[in-house]
């Protein structure tokens, strides 16, 4: 068997446009289990809703979450690697995202905290509302986001910047955090207008690597698929890189391969060709 792990990102990837997961995913991936292949969810979402989303496919797997910056496993929730960001840090970049006018979600491993009130359509709070109360994500509002900063200090993984309209406030706040604090930060996209921040060495690449060292798997037997900026890291990584016929052009073209869309469970499609023939 060459290929022993597979990373898989979410939205855009694993989930479809409605966010579910296909038949032909979850059978795939359970038939990959069951040949002894790794499956790792992926992701730059929160641990609690990659959790729910991995007891939909029925896979005990580990859960990559924050782009990187945490590592867990899937049963107990056991802390593989965790990698939060400094306070100070986050202080000077909410400042610079002040400035520009700009929101900013923070996140730890199942609560997000803003300065202001989320909608109902956001998706974790559309998904709070069906699942069970151990994939709920926590939401709380700070007036102050220096007092939720302070509250989670040493907690928080990942502040996401965006969805938002005002594009030259969010390219400049980009520029200027990257100037600023480029040297202790990974920042990536996830969509055309947004932006996530991570601390320095937190990427999907560099925990997909950390799984397989852990797994006693070498870079050639890992495959990673991928849609988006935030994927690259990972695509750059694996023995076989694959992007997903939605996926971004800069995606597409270090990929080693491009499969179908995640409307017609493209992942599935990549597994059956690379594992099963």
């Amino acid at each position: 068997m060459k290929y022993k792990l597979i990373c898989i990102d979410m939205d855009g990837t694993l989930l479809n446009t409605d966010n579910q997961v296909s038949d032909d995913n979850i059978k795939a991936l359970k038939k990959a289990t069951e040949m002894g292949i790794h499956i790792a969810i992926t992701t730059g979402r929160i641990y609690a809703s990659a959790k729910y989303y991995s007891g939909i496919v029925g896979i005990d797997a580990p859960i990559i979450t924050a782009n990187g910056a945490s590592i867990k496993d899937s049963g107990d929730g056991n802390v593989i690697y965790n990698n939060p960001i400094p306070s100070d840090i986050l202080i000077g970049c909410a400042e610079i995202l002040k400035k520009y006018n700009l929101k900013a979600n923070f996140t730890t491993g199942d609560t997000i905290f803003t300065s202001y009130e989320i909608p109902e359509t956001h998706s974790y709070k559309v998904t709070n509302k069906i699942v069970p109360n151990e994939f709920k994500v926590n939401f709380l509002v700070f007036d102050n986001i220096n007092d939720g900063i302070s509250k989670f200090e040493g907690k928080i993984l990942k502040c996401f910047v965006g969805e938002d309209s005002n594009l030259d406030g969010f390219r400049n706040a980009r520029a200027e955090i990257t100037k600023t604090f480029g040297d202790f930060l990974h920042i990536v996209s996830s969509g055309v207008n947004n932006f996530e921040i991570m601390q320095k060495d937190s990427s999907k690449g560099n925990a997909a690597k950390r799984l397989a060292k852990r797994l006693g798997i070498t870079k050639d037997e890992v495959i990673c698929i991928g849609d988006s900026e935030n994927d690259l890291s990972m695509i750059q990584f694996a023995g076989l890189g694959v992007a997903m016929g939605n996926a971004m052009d800069l995606l597409k073209s270090e990929a080693d391969f491009i499969t179908e869309t995640n409307n017609n469970s493209g992942v599935a499609r990549a597994i059956e060709k690379f594992c099963f023939a």
